[in-house]
């Protein structure tokens, strides 16, 4: 089983577009979603696409399982979703030895662009690109799964 360990930011000017690589587009839909866990469907650039079972035992911390799936069995599902299907274009933007990676949203989140990093540990310290905004690790208003059930949660 792995664990996805991650701080999560609010992203507060373009300075990271610079060292971005030229992003993929993502649509994710989750066909279950509760207070600690869910299982999300995600396709990339309409040619990939994973199904992920994640399980809160903290807020930086969570028991992850990925999966590649059938791009087909993705759209199928995605036409299943609770609540909205999410769109956003992930950019990876390389800064102090961590990948930072850079959700810009479109549709019903339309100027809301989120930083996460990825730690070994949660005792790892990244050093902070002096283009984040406030943190917002933990906070439920910026989870992609609260995003799409609850998108005004992001205009608040």
């Amino acid at each position: 089983m792995a664990k996805e360990i991650e701080r999560k930011f609010l992203v507060a000017s373009e300075g990271w577009r610079s060292a971005a690589d030229r992003g993929t587009r993502l649509l994710q839909a989750y066909v279950v979603t509760m207070d600690d866990r869910s299982a999300r469907v995600r396709l990339m650039d309409d040619e990939r696409a994973k199904m992920a079972i994640k399980i809160n035992d903290r807020s930086m911390t969570r028991d992850e399982f990925e999966y590649d799936i059938p791009v087909a069995d993705a759209k199928d599902m995605m036409s299943k979703a609770i609540g909205l299907v999410i769109e956003k274009t992930r950019y990876e933007v390389k800064h102090g030895g961590f990948v930072w990676e850079v959700d810009v949203y479109a549709g019903a989140h339309e100027g809301l662009v989120i930083a996460e990093v990825e730690l070994s540990a949660e005792g790892d310290t990244p050093d902070l690109p002096n283009w984040l905004g406030a943190e917002v690790t933990g906070d439920p208003r910026y989870s992609n799964q609260s995003l799409s059930i609850n998108p005004s949660l992001s205009k608040s």
